[in-house]
């Protein structure tokens, strides 16, 4: 037997819609990484991107569990000499609610040049308007026991 590896250009993507409405992040992001690494097909080949493209809806509205909205802190740096940058879960879905989901679908992809590649499928929205109606994205139902 031959081994079969799919290329990028060989890949079959669809455009899915995912409603993130009452969904915990970290349960949700793990599902939408393994669909954005292409995991959930049987032509999955780890060394490239055979992903689907995923659209998701009301990131506003997504579910933190405990007291994580006052706890959590998302970190960055500036690279200047004191730089470091912090701000807690709550003000960040205040200011920009689509970085929350962002934040935690990319820690659950590689840390390399595929990684950011695949990172780039996923286009993440606030309220539950899009600019991807042409693609048709077919809806998908997030597993409430993941």
């Amino acid at each position: 037997m031959r081994t079969l590896y799919i290329t990028r250009e060989e890949a079959d993507r669809q455009w899915i819609l995912v409603d993130l409405a009452g969904a915990t992040v970290g349960r949700a992001a793990a599902q939408v990484a393994m669909i954005l690494r292409g995991k959930t097909k049987p032509s999955f080949t780890p060394n490239a991107d055979t992903g689907d493209f995923v659209v998701a809806i009301n990131a506003d509205k997504v579910v933190l569990t405990g007291a994580k909205w006052k706890d959590k802190l998302y970190r960055h740096h500036t690279q200047y000499p004191g730089g470091l940058r912090e701000v807690a879960a709550r003000d960040l879905l205040i200011k920009h609610p689509e970085r929350i989901f962002q934040n935690a679908v990319q820690g659950m992809l590689p840390k390399n040049p595929l990684g950011r590649q695949v990172l780039g499928k996923l286009k993440v929205y606030a309220g539950p308007d899009h600019p991807h109606q042409a693609q048709n994205p077919t809806p998908f139902q997030l597993s409430t026991n993941a």
